[in-house]
């Protein structure tokens, strides 16, 4: 096997655990949340923050540096057409994503000290929460469109 195209399933595989960790994250959190139960909220709380650190950061940090090696590999240029605005998407989507790092551990948090103390989840939890959900949103139409522009690989 070429190294391109080592480098290239690389590249689909990080996206892909990339993308089907966080559909599936949110999914999981967000059927949770609305369901109401403290011990189900901590549950998929403590699920959500480890898998985001065994599943997400890998592929946040290899989906660059295999698209970087690609972009160098292939002859694009990197800093103009396609492979720009897909970069810029996907920083985008990574400014989402901190601050959801650090919302989610937080809500892990407040979800554990509900469930111990058997009362129902703070207000606090619920503003986090909604914070959660928004700032998902842009960051998954970011990476819809970055899908988008690998795949088309559009031309001015």
């Amino acid at each position: 096997m070429s190294w391109y195209l080592f480098v290239k399933w690389l590249h689909i595989l990080s996206a892909t655990i990339l993308f089907g960790t966080g559909i599936g994250i949110a999914f999981f959190k967000w059927i949770n949340d609305r369901g109401g139960e403290v011990r189900a909220i901590r549950l998929s709380a403590e699920k959500t923050v480890l898998a985001d650190w065994l599943f997400t950061t890998p592929a946040v940090i290899v989906q660059p540096l295999s698209g970087l090696a690609l972009a160098h590999l292939a002859g694009y240029p990197i800093l103009s057409g396609w492979v720009f605005a897909s970069m810029l998407l996907y920083a985008l989507a990574g400014a989402c994503w901190l601050p959801v790092v650090w919302l989610q551990i937080r809500m892990r948090s407040l979800a554990r000290l509900a469930d111990d103390a058997g009362t129902p989840l703070p207000r606090l939890y619920w503003t986090y929460a909604r914070c959660w959900f928004w700032l998902g949103v842009p960051a998954f139409v970011a990476l819809m469109l970055v899908y988008w522009l690998m795949v088309a690989k559009p031309t001015p």
